[in-house]
């Protein structure tokens, strides 16, 4: 048994890890978008708001008919998942950032790439983490029910304590999701305490 929890809770991370560097790529942008242009900002965080209501099932039932089963439909539809708290808190880290040291890099010359790079980027992170810890304990908890799409992990553990009355089991298995939680709160939460430490 300890065998079996340990492949599928490395299924379960693989599939948390996929689809959490994937939202990244697609939320920032989109956090960026929404804060520069304040004509997109109302649409992008109404879908994500949107995002942010779905339930974790609904979204991996809805990738079924197009994906099929297996672990790609189950890391698409985590990503999913995973892209509205992280543009969410870009968005708010952004237009959060004080005007003070923007006015003074605009007054030494500095373009503004340059200002959102090396002023405006390095003093949002701590918030932007904040979503990207948010989204990462949802990812690594709704990776579970990935099983019913067929895309493994721990869900399948779950599941067959469920169908057999194997209580050890479920409880292994449920105990190791949210142990597998617990430490991405811990190691992000340090990522943000140390981030927030050296702004």
């Amino acid at each position: 048994m300890v065998e079996t929890l340990l492949l599928d809770a490395r299924t379960q991370m693989e599939l948390a890890g996929v689809a959490l560097a994937a939202a990244a790529v697609l939320a920032v942008p989109l956090g960026v978008l929404a804060a520069s242009m304040r004509l997109l900002r109302p649409p992008i965080l109404a879908l994500a708001s949107l995002g942010r209501t779905i339930p974790s099932l609904a979204v991996l039932m809805f990738v079924l008919p197009f994906l099929g089963v297996g672990f790609l439909p189950a890391v698409v539809a985590l990503t999913l998942l995973a892209v509205p708290p992280i543009a969410i808190n870009v968005d708010v880290a952004l237009r959060g950032v004080p005007e003070a040291p923007l006015d003074a890099a605009r007054g030494i010359g500095m373009t503004s790439r340059q200002r959102f790079l090396q002023i405006a980027w390095p003093l949002s992170l701590p918030v932007t983490l904040a979503g990207v810890r948010t989204a990462a304990i949802e990812v690594v908890a709704s990776a579970t029910l990935a099983t019913f799409i067929g895309g493994g992990g721990l869900g399948d553990d779950i599941v067959r304590g469920l169908q057999t009355g194997d209580a050890t089991l479920l409880i292994a298995a449920s105990a190791t999701v949210a142990a597998l939680a617990f430490a991405v709160e811990l190691l992000l939460g340090a990522a943000v305490r140390g981030v927030e430490a050296r702004a």
